[in-house]
């Protein structure tokens, strides 16, 4: 059966999705001397912060997710980011397949928080493979599972992330409502002859003793 080894070597925006996504660069390489005809990869991709540094208001808007930073030790651990599925077609010896990646911009979601909380650097990834993979042996077509241990890890340019979300959201952020909050928000907006959601979540702002730069008001 043939042993497969994954590596990520790349990553760029994928700029024509139905939402925004980025497109991996993944290399397999086959050791065994039987031709692999095709693979069906699950891959489930874990965000791992405690493998960078953090500024300290990178720290400060990190504290929703894991505390304070005194607490890191024990509150720092890995993170799921998604699980994605991938056809990979027949080669021998080594192949080059792109591994899109959807990602989301909501804000209730643990990943997008982390993304956005971050200013740069690289965010520490790690892809753990699984799947079904078709090879041609001896009496004919085989079939074996990609062990579970099959994993790699890559550094993801923070850059890169807020490249593809100023791409499909140029300066823009999203936030989910429940639909009783909305319907009270939309009221206000009507009632007070806002033009945007801006003019009426600033001015609401304001009212609640806050700057819209998040600075306290004394």
């Amino acid at each position: 059966m043939p042993d497969l080894d994954f590596q990520i070597v790349g990553a760029d925006v994928l700029e024509y999705a139905a939402a925004p996504s980025l497109l991996f660069r993944l290399r397999i390489d086959s050791a065994g001397t039987e031709p692999v005809s095709s693979i069906t990869l699950a891959t489930q991709i874990r965000i791992m912060p405690r493998q960078r540094a953090y500024r300290d208001s990178e720290e400060q808007r990190l504290v929703e997710l894991f505390g304070e930073s005194q607490r890191w030790a024990q509150t720092l651990n890995s993170v799921l980011w998604t699980h994605t599925m991938l056809q990979v077609p027949g080669f021998s010896d080594h192949t080059l397949v792109d591994m899109p990646v959807p990602c989301t911009y909501d804000f209730d979601v643990v990943s997008a928080k982390y993304f956005h909380a971050l200013e740069g650097g690289e965010v520490p990834l790690e892809f753990l493979f699984s799947g079904t993979m078709f090879y041609a042996g001896e009496n004919g077509l085989q079939v074996g599972r990609v062990p579970w241990d099959k994993e790699t890890a890559f550094r993801l340019p923070v850059q890169l992330w807020q490249q593809m979300m100023e791409h499909y959201f140029p300066n823009s952020a999203w936030i989910r409502l429940r639909k009783d909050a909305f319907d009270r928000l939309y009221d206000y907006k009507s009632r007070h002859g806002h033009a945007t959601w801006e003019a009426a979540l600033e001015t609401l702002l304001a009212m609640a003793g806050e700057e819209v730069g998040g600075q306290w008001t004394r």
